[in-house]
């Protein structure tokens, strides 16, 4: 893959997992009505404070692509909340699938940016 469009890839998600991280703590971009099912997940998840765990990850990986230090690994990580984003927006509240669909596609792309970095671990 060009190293400019994984370099561009690679800053986009880390700028839009660094917002989205802050956000859980700060709370800075509201959120609008929520359907039911939402609501509910968010009152059952909250007293486990996931989402704490999920914000300080998206904190981590969204510096580790921006200074590209270590960002084959939190590639690696951010993708299972990124198919979580995914599949708790095709499930619960498919209005916002938008963000969570770019997420995927920006996460993906950044991890074939790094695939030289998987060859060993992909070895059978």
């Amino acid at each position: 893959m060009n190293s400019k469009v994984s370099m561009v890839a690679r800053i986009l998600l880390g700028l839009f997992v660094l917002t989205f991280g802050l956000n859980k703590f700060f709370g800075f971009i509201p959120f609008g009505e929520m359907p039911e099912a939402a609501t509910n997940y968010f009152v059952g998840v909250g007293p486990t404070h996931l989402l704490d765990i999920v914000g300080v990850i998206e904190i981590l990986a969204g510096l580790a692509f921006i200074l590209n230090k270590y960002g084959a690994l939190m590639a690696l990580i951010l993708m299972s909340v990124s198919v979580n984003a995914v599949l708790f927006h095709a499930t619960l509240a498919p209005e916002g699938i938008i963000g969570a669909l770019i997420l995927i596609v920006l996460n993906i792309v950044v991890l074939m940016g790094y695939k030289d970095r998987y060859k060993e671990i992909l070895r059978a």
